[in-house]
């Protein structure tokens, strides 16, 4: 049986990849002329509430780590042999709450508009036992690494790189306190 050659030749005109991309392209070109900033007084306001609302995050998160840090101070007051193992994770816990609140203003001026704070936490207790203690501790770590790490979904890029990276830091917490607990 004769063998037939199958013929090189070429396809003329554009490939499918080269279609593909052009009409992406094509897309994001009309995407992007329909996004003009055609109110400049619309896209300050939107900048504003961005960094207000970042500015709320960061505010609650060095809160939030203030309120750790007292669970630890208050584990360490009812557990005083702890003081080895759990400084270390209560300093990091102190420069996460610092970093969080670097940048922020001392106090918040109050406002007519804005409700009253609400009352301070109470000083938060430790249980009895020292086991039971810092299971709490490793609870309340995971639970604000959580927090953190679905806060860090609607940040800013650089106070979402600090929330992950402290969630990440509160995750290794709870996996150290656990394996202490043990």
């Amino acid at each position: 049986m004769p063998s037939y050659p199958i013929p090189s030749r070429r396809l003329s005109g554009p490939r499918r990849r080269s279609l593909l991309t052009g009409a992406a392209g094509a897309a994001g070109a009309v995407l992007l002329s329909g996004c003009s900033d055609s109110t400049s007084s619309t896209s300050t306001e939107d900048a504003d509430e961005r960094a207000s609302a970042a500015g709320r995050l960061r505010a609650r998160a060095a809160r939030d780590s203030g309120e750790l840090l007292g669970r630890y101070d208050a584990v360490l007051a009812a557990h005083p042999a702890l003081a080895g193992r759990l400084d270390p994770l209560r300093a990091e816990v102190k420069r996460h709450q610092a970093a969080f609140a670097e940048g922020q203003p001392a106090s918040p001026s109050p406002s007519a508009s804005a409700p009253s704070a609400p009352a301070p936490a109470p000083s938060p207790s430790a249980p009895g036992d020292e086991k039971a203690a810092v299971r709490d501790l490793a609870k309340a770590e995971r639970e604000l690494a959580g927090q953190r790490a679905s806060a860090l979904l609607d940040a800013p890029a650089e106070l979402a790189r600090l929330l992950a990276s402290v969630a990440a830091a509160g995750a290794a917490h709870a996996y150290l306190l656990t394996e202490d607990a043990k």
